[in-house]
């Protein structure tokens, strides 16, 4: 089961108490951040070994460590990027960089990063073009070019290639170029492009539903598909999403939940009569807004003039008894639609530059059980 771990309960490492010697960042053939993750995960390796530090305690910040070292947090970022690639930290939101265990799977699988993804276009690179062991790369700027990724994310994918043994510096400084190919042999990935978390977890959730669903099932909630398949709730939402705009799923609010409407290797959708005079779980916030807006419509018609100023958020909030966030976000449309204008300073506000019309609007259900469609066929 999966652990949810919070800042408060857990031991942060003082930087004070790091008493390895400090790496020489002057006279070196690599980068600063290649070369302070190797003297971390030296220190994180004796430490752990010793006892002094143990698995998930919080390293200091990236800020202590480069006062530390005397380097940026940006070379500070990307050392914990190349040790994070080796097990031995884990970065976790809103709480910081825990020390792991180099054979610990790590709780929640990451999305794939952009160095990540130049990793593997270099590696297509190298074996594609047919360069042999001990001939030298072009320069990171050639190579950026011809997979098209960015100078700094190229050159931090030649790095970690450096570190697992691939490539090898050819330059006296960190500040001259120049990359041999130590060795072939290594493994490509063959596909056309190399697919995202979200994406991985949309392919996993579709063969999900095709061994355990059929049209009509609601599918598990969004922390049990956390759970289970190791990623964060937001990955689950956004794969969802794509299942959705797919026409695999179907969102409805409330008990009723997300149901499958048609199998992952069906081309046609089932049509269900429900389905036709029910509104997806996507669209009713913006039908909630959207009587907001009405509300606002019909209050601005029947008391205001142009050039009137309306209450401000927080007044017309209480008044309607509704969330300061959902009268702003009402007012922003109305202000697309050319009904109200906002102006800064001491006498600024929200003012009427038109006057709205105040039809009522027709909405699709928020909720409909299944069973008593078939009453409203007639």
């Amino acid at each position: 089961m999966q652990t949810y771990l919070k800042k408060n309960d857990l031991n942060k490492i003082e930087i004070s108490k790091i008493t390895k010697k400090l790496p020489d960042l002057k006279n070196i053939k690599e980068s600063k951040a290649m070369v302070i993750s190797k003297w971390l995960s030296e220190w994180i390796s004796e430490d752990l070994e010793s006892g002094k530090i143990d698995e998930n305690n919080l390293l200091p910040t990236k800020a202590e460590f480069a006062y530390l070292l005397g380097v940026s947090i940006g070379t500070i970022q990307n050392a914990l990027r190349y040790l994070e690639d080796k097990g031995y930290v884990e970065s976790k939101q809103c709480i910081g960089t825990l020390i792991k265990s180099c054979n610990a799977e790590p709780a929640m699988r990451k999305l794939t990063s952009k160095r990540e993804n130049a990793v593997e276009e270099i590696k297509k690179y190298i074996k594609y073009t047919n360069i042999e062991a001990g001939k030298n790369l072009p320069s990171s700027r050639v190579i950026a070019e011809s997979i098209g990724c960015s100078s700094n994310t190229t050159r931090l994918a030649l790095e970690y290639l450096c570190s697992i043994g691939i490539l090898t510096h050819k330059f006296k400084n960190s500040k001259e170029t120049g990359w041999e190919l130590k060795t072939n042999e290594f493994a490509v990935n063959d596909e056309s492009s190399n697919k995202t978390l979200v994406e991985k977890v949309q392919n996993e959730i579709k063969e999900y539903i095709s061994k355990n669903l059929k049209v009509g099932d609601k599918i598990p909630a969004h922390a049990e598909f956390s759970r289970e398949l190791r990623v964060s709730i937001k990955t689950i939402h956004d794969a969802l999403k794509i299942l959705m705009d797919e026409n695999i799923l179907l969102p409805r609010r409330g008990r009723y939940g997300t149901t499958v409407i048609k199998m992952p290797n069906e081309m046609d959708v089932e049509q269900r009569y429900e389905t036709s005079i029910f509104a997806s779980a996507q669209d009713t916030a913006f039908y909630y807004y959207e009587k907001t807006q009405n509300n606002i419509k019909k209050m601005i018609a029947e008391n205001y003039s142009v050039g009137m100023k309306l209450p401000s958020i927080i007044e017309l909030s209480k008044q309607l008894d509704l969330s300061p966030n959902t009268i702003r976000k009402a007012f922003q449309n109305l202000a697309k639609e050319g009904y109200l204008v906002f102006s800064r300073g001491r006498y600024g506000g929200t003012f009427v530059i038109d006057i709205p019309a105040t039809e009522e609007q027709a909405f699709k259900w928020l909720a409909v059980n299944p069973q008593y469609t078939e009453t409203y066929k007639n």
